[in-house]
């Protein structure tokens, strides 16, 4: 099982939509993924649950949240307590125990599933309290403190706790477009993660950002480890913070052009400094596992990079990846005559995401090489 996350420090890149769309054609190729939407603002859980199923997750179990778990056991009706390990949480109620310095629960509530072979953990709004939380216990941390290093690692330990009873091949965490210390904790302890880009001027000082506080993090993560005991440091991964490589998502296709990636000059002209900014500004031994190859192309070279105008909308709307879309029965009228109409449009997107992700799994298996 690997855990990965989908990460870039500035909104509007495609981040979510690429997650969504990558762990369904992972699952279609027989891989069993699960996604753990850990941003607060909950776009990846809208993008596979309705906005009232979603609400009446939230609601049931408001109390706890707001409360913590001693109080819900005391004032809660005891079937009404049991329950909520029954059905579907959120992550920050997955994460309340820990947040709250108790001892963790035995019982794993069951994720959504969202299609064959494809769960999901969805989020919720006050994600922010388990942040604060790891701020908070952040030095403790350096002095081998048990609960600051469960803190740190309990969403790498979630991960593997529903893979060892759910059988999952992949971890997929989409994450918010922040350097802040929930990011820190999650990218220093996956498996691996990658960069989706816009080929713009705002991708590059990104990545530069990125590659800074890498280095500060990995430096970090080092200290610590160094100073703690070993038995302690398996709750660490081995190696911490690699890269897998970049994206290009979204931009703008242009026929008359005759470069391999056929985009438009402006944006042609960022694409091709991405690179050499992932080399300068990315430390080597984040990177060092992959090829020149790997480092020069973005992943899928040039499967997904054009922009799919209105799809991933209706992907949303529809709570289904875009070349499914078609073939939907309960599609509303407005919509019917558009998407029929672009059919082949729709259908074809599934290949250049399977392109995709047979490009994941190449760069998944450098992981293990080294």
């Amino acid at each position: 099982m690997k855990i990965i996350s989908i990460f870039n420090n500035k909104g509007g890149v495609g981040k979510t939509t690429l997650t969504y769309h990558l762990a369904h054609i992972l699952a279609e190729m027989g891989k069993k993924v699960l996604i753990l939407d850990m941003d607060s603002q909950c776009n990846l859980s809208l993008y596979g649950m309705q906005e009232k199923e979603l609400e009446k997750i939230w609601r049931d179990e408001d109390y706890v949240i707001n409360n913590g778990f001693d109080s819900a056991k005391q004032e809660m009706e005891k079937d009404d307590f049991n329950k909520l390990f029954q059905t579907t949480r959120t992550i920050h109620f997955l994460l309340k125990s820990v947040e709250e310095g108790i001892s963790d629960f035995d019982e794993l509530p069951p994720p959504v599933n969202l299609a064959k072979n494809l769960d999901l953990i969805p989020s919720r709004l006050t994600l922010f309290k388990y942040e604060n939380k790891i701020a908070e216990r952040w030095t403790g941390l350096f002095l081998g403190e048990p609960l600051p290093i469960r803190t740190v690692t309990r969403i790498r330990k979630l991960a593997e706790l529903y893979s060892a009873e759910n059988h999952y091949d992949f971890v997929i965490i989409d994450t918010s477009p922040s350097l802040g210390m929930l990011n820190k904790v999650i990218i220093s302890t996956v498996d691996g993660f990658m960069i989706p880009c816009l080929p713009d001027m705002f991708s590059l000082y990104g990545i530069k950002n990125i590659g800074k506080a890498l280095t500060q993090w990995q430096r970090e993560f080092d200290i610590c480890t160094d100073m703690i005991l070993e038995e302690k440091r398996k709750a660490f991964p081995k190696k911490r913070v690699r890269f897998l490589g970049y994206t290009i998502y979204n931009a703008k296709k242009r026929s008359d052009q005759h470069e391999y990636w056929g985009l438009a000059k402006a944006h042609y002209d960022y694409a091709q400094q991405i690179p050499d900014t992932i080399k300068k500004h990315i430390a080597e031994r984040v990177r060092e596992h992959l090829s020149e190859k790997m480092l020069e192309t973005p992943i899928g070279n040039n499967a997904i990079i054009h922009s799919h105008n209105t799809f991933p909308n209706m992907a949303q709307k529809y709570k289904t990846p875009i070349w499914k879309i078609p073939a939907l029965d309960y599609l509303e009228a407005s919509d019917k005559s558009t998407i029929k109409g672009n059919r082949v449009l729709y259908e074809a997107t599934k290949d250049k995401y399977q392109e995709f992700a047979d490009d994941f799994l190449r760069r998944i298996a450098t992981l293990d090489d080294e």
